[in-house]
């Protein structure tokens, strides 16, 4: 059977579509309202990172030239994000080279979480500055994570719309607040 992502085009394309929804679940509003996270450039920033490093690990083992092709189309919506700021063609390559850092680091940090707690540890040091004051949103949230990347695990195709599973509730106590 041949690989329907197999034509650059095909696979821009889908990259495309696939950055679009990563980014349409990063801007739920329960992330803002519920959950805590800033609505800033810094906290949509922050969640687009967490909500690529789901997608990424999908594809980084199925379709490595996708996942390369979703990179990109990452830092091209980087790159169209800071021209909309004003951020001038002569300070574009200094702070995209930053925001790549940023990113790049992000990524670093949730691969690297062994664990349940390491993940909420990351997400706290990044969604929330390391704020001890939110160390509940940031369980709930390594809680989405974890069941985000296994609902992406389990899609049988990437042609269907991305599964990220249920958005998260704060739980204390077990029950939703």
């Amino acid at each position: 059977m041949m690989n329907p992502f197999a034509r650059p085009g095909q696979r821009k394309r889908l990259a495309r579509r696939l950055c679009a929804e990563m980014s349409a679940q990063a801007r739920a509003p329960v992330f803002f309202q519920d959950l805590g996270v800033e609505d800033s450039i810094d906290g949509r920033f922050d969640l687009v990172a967490l909500h690529a490093w789901l997608l990424l690990e999908r594809l980084s083992t199925s379709e490595p030239e996708l996942s390369q092709a979703v990179m990109n189309e990452i830092f091209l919506q980087f790159d169209e994000a800071l021209r909309e700021l004003g951020v001038g063609d002569m300070g574009i390559s200094r702070r995209a080279k930053k925001m790549a850092g940023a990113f790049f680091g992000r990524l670093k940090a949730y691969r690297a979480a062994a664990n349940s707690a390491d993940l909420a540890d990351a997400i706290q040091r990044n969604l929330y500055r390391g704020d001890p004051r939110r160390a509940t949103e940031a369980r709930a949230l390594a809680g989405y994570a974890r069941q985000a990347r296994i609902a992406l695990l389990h899609m049988p195709t990437l042609e269907a719309k991305l599964d990220f599973g249920a958005v998260p509730s704060l739980m204390i106590g077990g029950v939703p607040s």
